[in-house]
């Protein structure tokens, strides 16, 4: 069997709530730009069988860079092997530009994307769920937080009660303001959903040291599990003070995409949880980064963000072939808008996604919908 055919789909189409195509970044702030639309890049594998794997390299900005790099620079590479290489295909397109300082990024993201669509592919080949051929399973129901929007108590609250009520045990809140007013949005929620759901809080590396370790005092008197990225990813000592100070978990690692960059975070304990982005490490150098985690003692929970549905299956099946899974991150909300280029995919139930054995990652792409909302294809 020999790759034929790489082709990269950069994909932007329109939330329900929201037509315009402008990226926004919060005034007056220190903050990652974000898409008004959903945007992706989603990867195509053709062999000469006939078979076809999907992939995806999370492209929440500028998912054109992302096709532009499968194009130039993977595709060279990849046509006329054999896919069931997929490691050696992983190691050969990372040290292509390894050289050249490129460890990490947008090239980076679309080797995920090739990886991902690679073992989707072998999946198809041989009748089997990703998770099977990738080191089998553990468990079969996967785990989720979902997260819970709101930026005052109030709107937290409604939102928490909602997720709840749809079966979900965890919940993260997305809070970059003041100690005070994260402190008050928090205590609501804990008082309306009571002691047996776990709570996590996500800063998006917005706060100082001192600050963080300040403000994860007050939270850990409401019981919350995890602090998400409390400061800035460079700050390794930071986050090694941070750990350290507090009594409850840290997370942090949706930056990172191989295991070279996480080897020193693990060494020093910069976090009590690690949390990559398969959509960014792809699922060989992702199940790499978890075993590392492992042997550090450390759990792993796949981060998501503005993945699309095939990372989000991708996350399962990885999440399926570890020890050291905590909980995966899922947008309840989010998931029917990202499902749009898919006939089928997997669904949660009362807050988790159950395994089956459908080959590959278990997502039927609708290639006219792919092709309707693709960038310039």
């Amino acid at each position: 069997m020999k790759i034929t055919r790489i082709e990269a789909f950069a994909l932007r189409f329109p939330r329900d709530d929201d037509t315009t195509t402008a990226y926004t970044i919060a005034d007056g702030a220190w903050r990652s730009i974000y898409s008004n639309m959903h945007e992706t890049m989603v990867v195509r594998i053709t062999t000469d069988e006939g078979l076809v794997g999907y992939g995806e390299g999370q492209s929440p900005v500028s998912p054109g860079t992302s096709k532009t790099i499968i194009e130039d620079l993977c595709r060279p590479i990849l046509i006329g092997a054999d896919p069931f290489d997929v490691e050696y295909l992983w190691q050969k397109m990372y040290s292509a530009m390894r050289e050249r300082g490129h460890p990490t990024g947008f090239f980076v993201d679309a080797l995920a994307g090739c990886d991902i669509a690679l073992w989707d592919l072998i999946g198809k080949a041989t009748g089997k769920p990703v998770h099977k051929i990738l080191g089998g399973r553990y468990r079969d129901r996967i785990r989720l937080y979902a997260g819970c929007g709101g930026k005052t108590p109030d709107t937290a609250v409604e939102r928490a009660e909602t997720l709840v009520a749809a079966g979900y045990k965890a919940l993260k809140l997305h809070l970059t303001t003041d100690r005070h007013h994260i402190l008050s949005v928090v205590a609501a929620v804990r008082k309306r959903v009571g002691s047996k759901i776990d709570l996590m809080v996500d800063l998006h590396t917005q706060y100082t040291v001192s600050e963080a370790i300040k403000l994860g005092r007050g939270l850990e008197a409401l019981d919350v599990f995890w602090l998400e990225s409390p400061t800035a990813p460079e700050d390794i000592q930071g986050q090694v003070e941070i750990t350290r100070a507090l009594d409850m978990n840290v997370a942090n690692g949706e930056w990172s995409r191989t295991r070279y960059e996480m080897r020193e975070a693990f060494e020093r304990r910069t976090c009590d949880v690690t949390m990559p982005d398969i959509g960014r490490t792809g699922l060989t150098e992702g199940k790499r980064i978890a075993l590392l985690a492992d042997t550090y003692n450390i759990p792993f929970a796949p981060h998501i963000g503005g993945g699309g549905i095939l990372s989000i299956a991708a996350s399962i099946q990885l999440a399926a072939v570890i020890p050291n899974f905590l909980i995966m991150e899922h947008g309840h909300e989010a998931l029917a808008h990202k499902c749009r280029i898919a006939r089928s995919a997997p669904q949660p139930v009362d807050g988790a996604f159950i395994l089956d054995d459908k080959p590959g990652l278990g997502v039927d792409i609708d290639e006219d919908t792919l092709a309707a909302f693709s960038i310039g294809h």
